[in-house]
């Protein structure tokens, strides 16, 4: 992977003219629109970058844009990777090493998840305490690039630091959000009703299809971590409505200024 990934980082370089991303921010379903919060953007369409995956899921954009936002410098990945797509899950982390090559020293992970915890309701945000994998895979099986395994450390997974200023900027700006445990699955089916029971019993208050492998890498690589949910639908059982990809593009797309509102001040604090 060594030499890809230098090819792809040249290129993305190449094409930044000297502008150094400090914080990159990945989307999920639905919330791309928080690059229209970036000053001067510049994009690179994904399809156009050296060995990076091309997306295929409704509500993924697939473009790495670059810009300012509250005078830092930041990337946003508009657009993830998923198991469910019959991807490798070193193809769904290809572009957290990308972040780590390019200099990036945080990551704040979005995320489109059914909500488990029954105080929440479609629209909230959640920031993510801590998560559960239940996805059964693990990107660092194996070692990466030939380094042998490494067992790694995740008690501290999503920074304090970081979860402390998104909390005084979600008090600065008088928004409400929740904080609670991810829960994420390979999918592509939603969840029986049992299974959100037990993983309630478990203690997940959101449940999803991405982000945990991205987060593993990112520990990997010792970059500072956030996480925040956008609770876009009730899980199954917890309400009588059957959850629907449509539902979750709808409820994200109308998420998408409070997040942006959010993150914007979150990076201000920074």
């Amino acid at each position: 992977m060594g030499s890809q990934l230098k090819e792809t980082k040249d290129f993305i370089e190449s094409k930044l003219a000297g502008f150094k991303p400090e914080i990159a921010i990945v989307t999920g379903s639905g919330l791309g629109g928080l690059t229209n919060s970036l000053t001067n953007p510049v994009t690179i369409a994904y399809k156009d970058i050296p060995h990076f995956p091309k997306p295929t899921t409704p509500g993924h954009a697939g473009q790495l844009v670059v810009g300012t936002m509250a005078g830092k410098n930041v990337m946003v990945l508009s657009g993830r990777f998923h198991l469910y797509e019959g991807r490798s899950v070193a193809e769904v982390v290809y572009p957290i090493h990308v972040v780590d090559a390019l200099g990036v020293k945080i990551l704040v992970l979005t995320n489109a998840a059914g909500g488990i915890n029954p105080t929440y309701k479609p629209g909230d945000l959640m920031i993510i305490e801590d998560h559960i994998n239940l996805m059964g895979v693990n990107p660092l099986l194996g070692g990466i690039n030939g380094n042998g395994v490494k067992f790694l450390d995740m008690t501290q997974a999503y920074s304090a630091r970081l979860r402390e200023k998104l909390d005084a900027a979600a008090e600065r700006l008088q928004m409400p959000v929740w904080r609670g445990v991810y829960l994420a699955t390979t999918g592509p089916t939603y969840e029986t009703p049992a299974e959100v029971k037990a993983f309630a019993w478990l203690g997940a208050d959101a449940v999803g299809m991405s982000t945990v492998p991205e987060v593993i890498v990112a520990r990997y690589h010792n970059l500072e971590v956030a996480g925040i949910s956008c609770i876009t639908n009730l899980a199954a059982g917890i309400s009588s409505k059957r959850p629907s990809h449509e539902e979750v593009l709808a409820i994200g797309n109308a998420v998408q200024t409070k997040l942006s509102r959010l993150l914007t001040e979150f990076v201000s604090l920074l």
